[in-house]
């Protein structure tokens, strides 16, 4: 009999050696991570250097116990608009890439525009969101959506278009509907352009909040960052800093579990 042999061939099962090795890299991951962080307390500690300058692990962890500042709250506002502004940027990237692939004309009135908007620099036009829409958590949403929604739309553009015409062409002939070509043929095909983009967006994500809170916020970690700059806290800009790292590695890895979940190995892009 044969069934151990088409067990361990059919697709998408891991074999055995697969889960161990995933672990020793995700070990390694983590070993490299704790071991920076252990020559960064013993360097401070052996030069003595001052806190204002470098501060030590430690004592940046320290910065939590500060009330006044309120992390839990400035790091949920933060989130808020880096996820917020992300969803919003990844629905309407692939709609619009969708519409694109649908009408040629759309696509040579609508993409050179955006094309030319998304030249403009963030910074420059956070000041006239802000004048436009005020302050608050959606107007940094919309900073962040600014800086994501291009690199989503244009992978997902050309994951589109790499679909094979004569296969467009066979589904049309069985009177399938455009949304049906869509969902069995150009979705399935196009998925490892959209999580390359997704993935680049995800790091834009955490610049494009911070950006907003930056130039005009009441909340937030940038926002705190700039009140804690004036009294040279060193250690909570550098906890502010560890925050948005973790917000941004968390949205990053939500990315490579639906990655994993609906991109079949083979066709991932590294």
């Amino acid at each position: 009999m044969t069934v151990s042999a088409d067990t361990s061939g059919r697709q998408g099962l891991p074999t055995t050696g697969e889960p161990t090795l995933a672990y020793r890299r995700w070990g390694a991951i983590i070993a490299v991570h704790v071991a920076v962080v252990l020559l960064w307390q013993a360097l401070v500690t052996v030069f003595s250097i001052p806190a204002f300058v470098l501060p030590a692990p430690t004592t940046i962890l320290a910065s939590l116990a500060t009330p006044t500042y309120a992390w839990l709250d400035n790091t949920l506002v933060t989130a808020a608009e880096i996820f917020g502004g992300y969803v919003l940027a990844a629905a309407l990237g692939v709609a619009l890439a969708l519409l694109f692939s649908w009408s040629r004309l759309l696509t040579l009135l609508i993409f050179p525009l955006l094309v030319t908007l998304n030249m403009i620099p963030k910074v420059a036009l956070g000041p006239l969101v802000i004048v436009w829409f005020s302050y608050g958590i959606g107007t940094n949403i919309l900073i962040t959506f600014t800086l994501c929604f291009f690199p989503i739309l244009l992978t997902t553009i050309r994951g589109l278009n790499e679909v094979e015409p004569d296969i467009l062409d066979l589904v049309r002939s069985l009177k399938g509907s455009r949304w049906q070509a869509f969902r069995y043929i150009q979705l399935p095909g196009s998925l490892p352009y959209i999580f390359s983009g997704m993935k680049v967006a995800a790091i834009l994500a955490v610049a494009g909040a911070v950006v907003g809170e930056f130039i005009a916020s009441e909340r937030g970690l940038g926002y705190l960052m700039i009140q804690v700059q004036a009294s040279l806290d060193t250690p909570a800009m550098f906890m502010a800093v560890v925050l948005l790292t973790l917000l941004g590695i968390a949205l990053y890895c939500a990315v490579l579990v639906a990655e994993h979940l609906w991109v079949p190995k083979d066709a991932r892009m590294q």
